[in-house]
């Protein structure tokens, strides 16, 4: 008999990634969602799974709502990634992102521990979580500081995930993903951004790229390759909380420059601060400028991270360095290959 997973978020990056892997390891998928519309359900649309995922309405706002789901479907592992996970907007919306980042996670492990506490759960923690840095890479170990909103409330839900398993025997995974990125991201994030830009910029329908701190490092990985650590987690004989990260960490500037490259353009660049610019070298003209909008009120300035415990534990290793990824984002853009 097949397992049955529920995944929260199922619109999302992780989402679409995670339900075509389960499904392709013979999964019944069932994907929790706000809506169902056209216009959410496009990546299951893009990956060719969309008829293949079962879909329930949840919304992580009502325990009612979440407690009737996982009542009547009695799946064997719930993957919570439902989220509002734009660090940026959580500085706007702090209140909401706490209630379905925090109490969100809490109120899944609250139905499950009344309704069948063997049912397996994974939470989506986050790199954010570390945000103030006291030292470098961050493993299991490290101490928490975050430094948004969204970082308190994904760090409230990874330590009442791990109370639940220590007090009640749940078994809850939280998996600490640094940054990981697809063609399948959503606008709001920079990788995104940058890789759309540049080849609207390349194709003549765009002039300039804005950006924030462009020396921000962030360790990127491959979503699609992170979400095969995430099941491996739930697979295990005892629940755990694991560090999934490439250990390599560059700057926004690094990124922009990749993107550019694919399309056979060198970046010069020249200032600091807001006054930096971003020059193409063959035709002096600007494409990249700094603008104070896209800088967030606390910045965090660099995360890496150790996956050594992923490795040794689970067999879970990145394979897709950042040149790679960058190469797989930008053919979506240019080409529409995915």
């Amino acid at each position: 008999m097949s397992k049955k997973a529920l995944i929260t978020g199922i619109n999302g990056q992780d989402g679409a990634y995670l339900a075509q892997h389960l499904l392709d390891k013979g999964y019944e998928v069932y994907g929790a969602d706000r809506r169902r519309v056209d216009s959410a359900i496009w990546r299951l649309k893009r990956l060719g799974i969309d008829d293949d995922v079962k879909h329930v309405y949840l919304d992580l706002l009502e325990f009612s709502n979440i407690f009737s789901v996982i009542r009547d479907l009695e799946p064997d592992e719930v993957y919570n990634l439902g989220a509002q996970s734009f660090v940026g907007a959580s500085f706007d919306q702090p209140i909401l992102t706490a209630e379905i980042d925090a109490i969100g996670a809490h109120r899944i492990l609250e139905a499950i521990k009344t309704i069948n506490p063997s049912i397996k759960f994974y939470q989506a923690s986050t790199s954010e979580m570390f945000g103030k840095i006291t030292s470098s890479p961050q493993n299991e170990d490290t101490k928490f500081h975050p430094r948004s909103p969204y970082g308190v409330s994904k760090l409230y839900a990874h330590w009442i995930t791990r109370n639940y398993r220590e007090s009640f025997g749940i078994f809850g995974c939280s998996g600490i993903l640094f940054n990981h990125e697809s063609p399948l991201r959503g606008m709001e994030f920079v990788t995104k951004k940058i890789a759309y830009a540049v080849s609207e910029i390349e194709k003549g329908n765009k002039q300039h790229l804005s950006l924030g701190n462009l020396d921000a490092k962030r360790d990127w990985g491959f979503a699609q390759e992170y979400v095969k650590g995430m099941h491996a987690m739930l697979q295990h004989s005892t629940a755990d909380d694991y560090v999934l990260a490439t250990g390599e960490s560059k700057t926004i500037r690094e990124f922009v420059d990749l993107c550019f490259k694919v399309v056979d353009k060198e970046i010069l660049w020249e200032g600091s601060g807001l006054d930096e610019k971003g020059i193409d070298k063959a035709s002096g003209k600007v494409l990249v400028n700094v603008s104070q909008e896209f800088f967030r009120p606390a910045e965090v300035d660099e995360l890496r991270g150790d996956f050594t415990k992923a490795k040794k534990v689970l067999g879970w290793e990145p394979k897709v360095g950042l040149d790679k990824l960058v190469e797989i984002m930008m053919n979506y853009e240019l080409k529409g290959e995915i």
